[in-house]
């Protein structure tokens, strides 16, 4: 056993030894300060140094740490952050032992607490706005156009929840082309880019079934992943479409307005304007990588 030389202690702080872990860690970092104070020449031995070490916390170990070489040594050994990292990210630690790899009990929870503030982390503000772009949708039959509706997307009202869904009246009136079978209609709905500088189709698709008076008509389409790199894989969102239907003076079925929005294929609920918009930018504005 090695032995400690106790009578060293009281020359940098008589009372290191408190009842409260609070004021043991305060004191300690006034040691810390004083042994970093400009013209200090001396440094204890490194057996105070171990003994310092067991009542820091994990961020005061890594300030502890950049002191000099000889701290950094003292401050970084297994011994000292194997019991802090099996303590808060256990399975850091079980996979060292499964791995048989040498790799410090510090780097791996340097990692861990990387990876924790990388998932806590709130997402960027989307570099796109509603008043970029303009939604365009285009209905069309065996006939030929139905109807054509172009809504700037500053125009549109926001959802009182904050979601990305839309509600649009489809002008018209009784001028509307009519139909009859849903199988018929084939609707696109496409996200332009201010100044036409670029277009996204988040829909393309073909209805089925027959029209019901006083319901509505729905359109669904599952979208692409966002990125360069999806390699085709789906994005967890779903792009929804509906026709409200109802009859005209002619005793034609035509479309008085429609909704459109974002949901996610989690929770079946609408993205938020946020989400929704991160989403739409990575097909809308150049790629940064």
């Amino acid at each position: 056993m090695t032995h400690v030389d106790h009578s060293f202690i009281p020359k940098y702080k008589p009372h290191l030894v408190m009842d409260s872990k609070k004021n043991k860690k305060n004191e300690l970092i006034m040691v810390l300060n004083e042994t970093m104070r400009e013209g200090s020449s001396s440094s204890p031995p490194w057996q105070v140094l171990d003994l310092v070490a067991d009542h820091l916390d994990p961020e005061a170990l890594a300030t502890a740490s950049c002191v000099c070489k000889s701290w950094s040594v003292s401050m970084s050994s297994d011994h000292l952050w194997h019991p802090i990292c099996s303590a808060t990210y256990p399975s850091l630690s079980n996979l060292r032992r499964a791995a048989a790899a040498a790799v410090p009990y510090r780097k791996l929870y340097s990692l861990g607490r990387a990876a924790e503030k990388r998932r806590l982390q709130k997402p960027p503000k989307p570099r796109l706005s509603m008043a970029d772009f303009a939604f365009a949708v285009d209905i069309q039959n065996s006939r030929g156009s139905v109807a054509t509706v172009l809504k700037p997307g500053a125009q549109l009202k926001l959802d009182k929840n904050g979601v990305f869904r839309f509600d649009i009246d489809v002008e018209g009136g009784d001028h509307l082309a009519a139909f009859d079978e849903l199988d018929s209609l084939r609707i696109t709905w496409n996200v332009v880019l201010q100044g036409f500088d670029g277009v996204f189709t988040v829909m393309d698709c073909k209805g089925k079934g027959s029209f019901i008076l006083g319901l509505e008509g729905w359109f669904s389409k599952e979208l692409p992943a966002a990125g360069c790199c999806s390699s085709g894989a789906a994005s967890g969102l779903v792009a929804d479409l509906r026709l409200g239907l109802r009859e005209s003076a002619a005793g034609k079925v035509v479309a008085e307005k429609m909704s459109v929005g974002l949901l996610s294929i989690v929770s079946w609920r609408y993205v938020c304007v946020d989400d929704a918009l991160r989403y739409l930018q990575h097909f809308l504005l150049p790629c940064n990588y």
